[in-house]
């Protein structure tokens, strides 16, 4: 991808593996109500949708249905008692920032998860991107460009300069909308839909460093 000057990743399930620690929130409110733990197998393929993708795999409940909101309410408190302690960078996602600072290519982060989250989770992991954008920072969530385009307007870049690297297809949605590449990471949760095979992308990764052969 000659000329990209930015990096943009999604968080949970690309950047940071943090299904241990909402797995956990999700078993705290399993168990207040008698039901067995889920592993963490389980739910790990919904860990990037957040609340809603835990109240799904482990409730069954979509947003709008009854008790949703309670159980929603109650997962964020769960997961705020322990927001980072299992979650941890992606084997190889370390040494790719490593790489794009020393080829001087910006890096940020582009998330859903609301910015309280968000932020302890990158001073947890000691990591300094050039920009944060979370899911309270515009008022529109990916699959919508706002979120991605605001990054790219907090590092001064036009978003044809930058590589989205998610994994779920929502990410890949927004990239696209955005004008931005949009990569796979081959790695992550990838939801529970369509193969991310048959995303609209412009690269698949299996290792975070394998990015660097697109850049």
């Amino acid at each position: 991808m000659p000329g990209t000057k930015a990096v943009l990743f999604d968080l949970d399930g690309t950047f940071a593996d943090t299904a241990g620690d909402l797995a956990a929130a999700v078993n705290r409110m399993r168990e207040d109500q008698g039901l067995e733990p889920l592993p963490v197998e389980r739910v790990r393929p919904f860990a990037s949708a957040g609340a809603r993708g835990m109240i799904a795999a482990s409730f069954g409940l979509k947003p709008g249905q009854a008790e949703y909101e309670a159980l929603r309410t109650a997962f964020l408190e769960f997961y705020e008692e322990r927001t980072c302690v299992d979650t941890r960078l992606f084997p190889g996602v370390a040494d790719l920032l490593d790489e794009l600072d020393g080829r001087r290519i910006a890096w940020g982060i582009v998330t859903n998860k609301a910015l309280r989250f968000t932020e302890r989770i990158l001073q947890a992991l000691e990591v300094k991107p050039a920009c944060v954008v979370g899911g309270d920072s515009t008022p529109h969530l990916k699959p919508h460009p706002a979120p991605l385009l605001a990054a790219a307007v907090a590092i001064a870049l036009a978003p044809g300069a930058c590589v989205y690297l998610g994994d779920d297809e929502r990410d890949v949605h927004a990239a696209r909308a955005a004008g931005m590449r949009a990569a796979v990471a081959g790695y992550g949760y990838l939801g529970n839909g369509a193969p991310p095979s048959e995303w609209p992308a412009d690269c698949w990764v299996d290792r975070p460093q394998d990015l660097l052969g697109y850049l």
